[in-house]
């Protein structure tokens, strides 16, 4: 799973949650926020992160997740010679899930319900078909989803660009799961001076599931910081995404705006 939330400075990040592949290397690996212990503390994990606020760091310590962080000294981090930091702290997956104590080595509960055998994910027998998912999260931040039948998956850009890793391929997902969200400035402020907002994710809000080139309406709500995020049609019946790799999109309801196509 990846999470984009919205940071200070008109920016977003990603929260991208790793469990059975690992790739050999992730980064940049870059600072905590406070709607942070919301997204990972249902998974029950390690969380690794370079920087942050102490409120922020002791807040996902006490939502339960084990505290890897590259400031105190966690092995599994380094720096690359090819950006320029704050941007140039990688991690090693593996190295830092050898590092899981007792308590945090159990794989994590579902955060979503998927299809199984025999299933069909919501939206592929009541979703309304969508070749694009257009989503504004701040003045720049306009990334899309594309539905691309030969692979079977939506496809990311940002702008008018391909968004891609490292090695070029263009990201890609089986599911886009867009949550519609208050987004509230707390009283942090960063190092530039812009003050620090949150999602608030517990509560309960409009959401937009897109699966198999379809889309479907739903309701999201979340009952704790430790629980997950549950997913609902008007009707109140459950939604099953497809299984594979799903973003979240957390879309404030101020200043964002979700169209299809």
């Amino acid at each position: 799973m990846v999470w984009e939330e919205v940071v200070e400075g008109g920016i977003t990040r990603f929260v991208a949650v790793y469990q059975s592949t690992l790739p050999p290397e992730i980064g940049p690996v870059r600072s905590v926020r406070p709607m942070d212990p919301a997204i990972a503390g249902p998974l029950h994990g390690l969380i690794a992160f370079s920087g942050g606020q102490r409120q922020y760091i002791d807040a996902l310590a006490g939502a339960g997740l084990q505290v890897l962080s590259q400031d105190a000294g966690a092995g599994g981090f380094y720096r690359v010679t090819t950006r320029r930091a704050p941007h140039n702290v990688h991690a090693t997956p593996q190295a830092l899930l050898d590092q899981a104590d007792p308590a945090h080595r159990a794989g994590p509960p579902p955060q979503f319900l998927i299809a199984g055998p025999g299933e069909q994910p919501t939206a592929a027998v009541a979703g309304a078909p969508a070749a694009t998912v257009q989503l504004t999260l701040l003045g720049l931040s306009n990334p899309s989803w594309t539905w691309n039948p030969p692979d079977g998956t939506w496809l990311r850009t940002e702008g008018a660009a391909r968004a891609v890793e490292a090695g070029g391929a263009q990201l890609r997902a089986a599911n886009v799961v867009v949550l519609r969200v208050d987004v509230v400035n707390t009283s942090a402020r960063d190092p530039a001076d812009n003050p620090v907002p949150e999602t608030l994710l517990v509560g309960s809000g409009e959401a937009l599931v897109a699966t198999g080139g379809r889309t479907v309406a739903a309701i999201w709500s979340k009952a704790s910081v430790a629980d997950p995020v549950v997913l609902a049609g008007p009707d109140g019946m459950p939604l099953r995404l497809a299984p594979g790799t799903t973003w979240v999109e957390l879309v404030p309801n101020r200043t964002g705006a979700v169209t299809t196509g």
